[in-house]
């Protein structure tokens, strides 16, 4: 990759932020349409659909693979298209196995194990480009406010998806519903292909014209193989100890996705619009909590302050003391403003989830240009066992407990006080990573100043932060 080119100006990263919508639409398609179309419709038991999207959490395992393939070229942009052509596909596949499933259970089946594999893959390649190509072109400044823009664009694409399917399915048929998933698939590749056309080959123009001109060595990636990489990259122990601080934060920010609404159904007696309308008001806090932070964020990075630490290990230590909150709304039940409660934990899980996906950014952005793809790689498929690890890990553990415990309050109580021991755990990986010069999550922007040679200077970091998909 290059390295003389221009930081990408805010309209191309809101650009690059509607890719991230429409991964977003094609994965609420897959992951809930289809979950309630499977369990309910067809009839089949809950554990399909669950051992299904669990399948696309574990093919992202490959996302260092496409991290590394993208890496090897002059342009991100085809590992973009590629990724969301097979996610498209894929999606487009896995609505018409579910449909077949009431019909042709075993061929249905098998059809939505390769759908979703699919899914998996093309998430990890669309997705870890992405944000590859977003790190090595967001001048450091602007980091925090990418990171929060790609995220929210994300949870938009969810929204308008979920919105427009729930309208084009009612009254539910299988024809619709077929009509809907193809309408969803096409609009995402159509916009996916809108979106970054240009951005790359309009940055290389910009050097020209600029009378800017790279070396043959600066032009051309350096071919390595993928193995030799992988391991430069896992025996820095920087890289390592992030990628353990990735997994044990994102396995904590996941373990309560699945059992929050049942909590508010089986402790505090609300109905299911009354447990949906708790959610909204979680995502509410999360939206929030990312908007602050990333302006926040952005005001201190040009102020030359660290700003990725404290607001990684603030979100984490409020993210545990809300599920502290939760705890003992176990205990205590419709008594707890449970409302209030969940809004704040909302707000913590947004003001971390964008401290972290900027300090990957910038880190990743900072470092050498033929590692980001791969560094962002290596985040993405932590990030990814980890959800798929902790929704799984959440809700069993709760069963479990309620089996062993005479108080089904008590067994909420008991995950979410691991779960808040979990981000206790993170911040303090976070407070170890801040103490090193070059750590994950400190500011990185003098450094990515001296090693781009377009802003300024000649050394470098060598690593970089989480992914999403």
């Amino acid at each position: 990759m290059a390295s003389n080119i221009r930081p990408l100006g805010w309209l191309s990263i809101i650009r690059l932020g509607l890719v991230q919508s429409a991964l977003g639409a094609c994965a609420a398609l897959t992951t809930s349409t289809l979950n309630r179309v499977m369990v309910v419709e067809m009839a089949l038991p809950a554990m399909v659909p669950a051992a299904l999207v669990g399948l696309h959490f574990a093919v992202q395992i490959t996302r260092p693979h496409w991290g590394h393939g993208s890496d090897q070229g002059s342009r991100r942009t085809p590992w973009i298209i590629g990724g969301m052509a097979c996610l498209c596909l894929g999606a487009l596949l896995a609505t018409d196995a579910a449909l077949m499933m009431g019909s042709l259970p075993a061929l249905g089946l098998i059809l939505s194990i390769l759908a979703y594999g699919m899914i998996g893959m093309g998430i990890g390649a669309s997705g870890t480009s992405l944000l590859a190509l977003l790190a090595s072109r967001t001048a450091p400044e602007r980091r925090p406010a990418a990171a929060s823009i790609t995220w929210i664009m994300m949870i938009v694409g969810i929204v308008a998806s979920s919105i427009a399917v729930s309208i084009l399915i009612e009254p539910f048929s299988p024809q619709k519903l077929a009509f809907a998933a193809t309408g969803v698939a096409l609009v995402a590749f159509i916009l996916t292909v809108a979106a970054v056309h240009g951005v790359e080959p309009l940055a290389e123009a910009q050097n020209g014209a600029a009378g800017e001109t790279a070396s043959p060595a600066a032009s051309a990636p350096q071919k390595t193989h993928f193995q030799e990489a992988l391991r430069e990259i896992w025996a820095d122990p920087l890289a390592r100890n992030f990628s353990i601080f990735v997994f044990v934060s994102m396995l904590a920010y996941s373990m309560q996705d699945l059992i929050l609404e049942p909590f508010a159904g089986l402790v505090f007696d609300m109905t299911p619009a009354q447990s949906t309308q708790m959610s909204g008001i979680q995502n509410m806090g999360v939206l929030l909590g990312m908007v602050l932070t990333g302006a926040i964020g952005g005001r201190s990075a040009r102020a030359g302050k660290s700003w990725m630490a404290a607001w990684a290990i603030a979100g984490c230590f409020g993210s545990a003391l809300a599920l502290l909150g939760l705890a003992c709304a176990a205990e205590i039940g419709p008594g707890w403003p449970i409302k209030p409660n969940v809004f704040a934990l909302g707000f913590a899980n947004g003001v971390f989830a964008v401290a972290a996906i900027g300090s990957m950014m910038g880190l990743a952005g900072a470092g050498e240009t033929s590692r980001v793809g791969i560094r962002m790689g290596v985040w993405g498929a932590a990030q990814a066992i980890a959800f798929g690890l902790g929704g799984f890990f959440g809700a069993m553990g709760v069963d479990g407990l309620r089996l062993l415990l005479p108080n089904t309050g008590h067994a909420f109580l008991v995950v979410f006080v691991i779960e808040a021991g979990l981000f206790l755990i993170s911040a303090q990986l976070a407070r170890q990573l801040d103490r090193r010069k070059s750590a994950v999550l400190t500011d990185v922007a003098d450094a990515s100043v001296a090693s781009n040679p377009l802003l300024g200077g000649a050394s470098a970091i060598t690593r970089g932060p989480l992914a999403q998909g």
